[in-house]
């Protein structure tokens, strides 16, 4: 089956069977249901607001309080790709790589960063300036606490860095009933911390908050910041169920606003929380959590985030330079008790952030199903294009099928306007890549179906061809040459996998592959965070980090992809000392390819992969 087709007679028989399901709401059959309109709707006042966020978080209350609600569907994968492109700076700085971002306008944090004069990193507590030209670091910054190995991702903008980080630590809520002991609890942090790159790097500002850091991102100097908290209540129980939960209900409505309103607090003492009249609900319910939007100008530092906030949960950040959107699972589908069998769809929230100043909330909707991450949605001409699978899958669940929905502002509505369903039947989404008018989408159970759709006309989304071969792609990413490659894992007919895969495919009329390169044994972290992917489309030069299945230390995989196939051109192994510690990242200078691991990083000749120089960290 590798590379087979579906012959053109079976094609126009599948087109066929979807038709009644795709077009404007009321056109067709519909194999699923619409998911219920939802809008964003403000608070009159904080009285209101305090009352319903009371009302809501008492709902949800069980005898354990909140800490028994199932974990958000998270975006595990920050899976985050755009072609890096070459750039230059003002001046004589060299062509350059840079963070594979969804979206060109809306860079994305990540562990390195290069402006092509110098390259930023963060690892260990520690940031880290290294000199490309002489190949030496230059500088090492000891980080405030918090930032510990593996948490730290950075943003650059001219000489300012800034480092965002999470961390979890055990702590006694403030509030504990009289004659009850304060009972450790999980409490999430965040720190941001603002470097100064102008001389030796130096602290510039910091600032903390007790929320959970999603993700962000920066056009120019702007940074937008999402976090997520859940209230701080100190939940008593009692003996027995009812008794419990009732005592917990109580805590619920004697608690003070500021237990769901987070701090978000300077270096200085200063402290910031979001002003009532930024604070919105959806239409259909109110939640129990806070979703928080911050604000930042790198060029004047660290000072008042300008925070606006939803009552709802938030797991899955999509941006573009001009739009912020944020997805969640509404709270219904973790009520008390639970219900056997939740209906799954997702909530999407749209911001404006096309200015400098503060967010603005602009519409919500929703959508059936479960999004995969944030290559999951693609703004085009306005409109929100979204991919979903109705159920996560289980090995025995032969139930589940995929959409693409198309979704338009309606006023404070996004509304569904387009949708195509039927794809992947018992299968569930692997990767997507909406390119232009165009979505690519990947589902998986035994082979690998890679459908296009086409969206030109997004009220009647139709399918236009399908590919299957074995195995899946994790990833996609669109190449200098017009074709598409994937990267994922190779699998045999019963859908085992058995290693890396890497596939390119002609997707210019029906969809064929016309390359692959296969590793078997080993995986990519390329597959669950499209960070540690690099292309250059300059060369065709790929880099993909790679590790046997059974261990080992990772290492880059370097591949020449033209518009004609795949070939290796070798690896790049960065020595360590540290047992399984290995290549996670790459990125281009000139004529240089550069690795990098926790603990240092590696030039080599870019197109010979030799004369490399070893950077270790101190």
């Amino acid at each position: 089956m590798d590379g087979r087709l579906l012959a053109p007679a079976a094609v126009a028989l599948l087109l066929a069977g979807i038709a009644g399901c795709s077009g404007s709401p009321g056109r067709g059959d519909r194999t699923v249901p619409s998911a219920p309109p939802v809008r964003l709707v403000a608070y009159d006042g904080c009285d209101k607001l305090h009352e319903e966020l009371q009302r809501a978080t008492a709902d949800k209350v069980g005898p354990f309080g909140l800490d028994d609600t199932p974990a958000l569907p998270a975006d595990g994968i920050r899976a985050l790709g755009k072609a890096p492109s070459a750039a230059k700076a003002p001046g004589a700085a060299p062509e350059h790589s840079t963070t594979n971002s969804h979206e060109p306008g809306a860079d994305e944090p990540d562990q390195v960063k290069t402006d092509g004069r110098r390259i930023v990193t963060v690892a260990d507590g520690r940031l880290r300036v290294i000199d490309p030209a002489t190949r030496k670091v230059t500088h090492t910054l000891e980080l405030p606490g918090g930032h510990r190995s593996g948490d730290g991702e950075l943003l650059l903008s001219g000489d300012r860095a800034l480092v965002l980080s999470r961390s979890a630590r055990m702590v006694p809520f403030d509030r504990p009933a009289p004659g009850q002991r304060p009972l450790p609890s999980p409490q999430q942090t965040m720190r941001l911390t603002l470097v100064d790159l102008s001389g030796a790097p130096k602290v510039a500002g910091s600032m903390t908050s007790g929320t959970d850091y999603l993700d962000a991102r920066q056009s120019g100097s702007t940074v937008r910041v999402v976090v997520h908290s859940r209230p701080r209540i100190y939940f008593p129980g009692g003996n027995g169920r009812k008794k419990s939960v009732a005592a917990n209900r109580d805590a619920v409505w004697e608690a003070p606003l500021d237990a769901w309103l987070p701090a978000f607090q300077l270096d200085g003492g200063q402290s910031f929380r979001t002003p009532c009249d930024q604070v919105s609900r959806p239409s259909s319910y109110a939640g129990s959590s806070m979703l928080t939007v911050l604000t930042f100008d790198l060029a004047k530092g660290l000072g008042d985030p300008r925070p606006v906030a939803v009552t709802a949960d938030g797991s899955t950040v999509y941006g573009n330079g001009k739009s912020l959107y944020v997805t969640g699972t509404p709270p219904q589908l973790f009520t008390w008790p639970r219900k056997k069998t939740p209906e799954s769809h997702t909530d999407v929230y749209k911001f404006d952030v096309s200015g400098k100043g503060r967010p603005r909330y602009v519409a919500a909707g929703s959508v059936k199903g479960f999004l995969l991450n944030q290559y999951s949605m693609s703004e085009h001409d306005g409109n929100l294009r979204m991919a979903t699978t109705t159920s996560q899958v289980e090995p025995d669940d032969r139930s589940s099928q995929s959409s693409v929905y198309v979704l338009a502002q309606q006023g404070g509505s996004l509304k569904e306007i387009g949708r195509l369903d039927g794809l992947g039947k018992g299968e569930r989404i692997h990767s997507v890549r909406f390119i232009g008018p165009t979505a690519y989408v990947v589902t998986f159970r035994q082979t690998d179906p890679l459908y296009v759709v086409d969206l030109k006309d997004p009220r009647r989304p139709r399918l236009t061809g399908e590919l299957k071969i074995n195995g899946y792609s994790a990833y996609l990413h669109p190449t200098a040459d017009g074709r598409l490659l994937g990267v994922g894992q190779d699998a045999d007919a019963s859908g085992r996998t058995s290693g890396l895969q890497v596939s390119l495919f002609d997707v210019s009329g029906e969809p064929r592959r016309i390359g692959s390169y296969t590793l078997p044994g080993t995986t990519s972290q390329v597959e669950f965070d499209p960070h540690a992917f690099l292309y250059w489309p300059k060369t065709g030069l790929t880099v993909v980090p790679v590790r046997q299945r059974d261990g080992g230390t990772p290492e880059a995989l370097a591949l020449k992809v033209t518009g004609t196939g795949i070939t290796m051109a070798g690896t790049v192994r960065n020595p360590s000392e540290t047992p399984g510690t290995g290549v996670t990242r790459s990125l281009v200078v000139g004529d240089t390819l550069w690795t990098f691991s926790d603990d240092g990083a590696r030039a080599v000749d870019a197109s010979t992969l030799k004369d490399g120089d070893r950077l270790p960290y101190d």
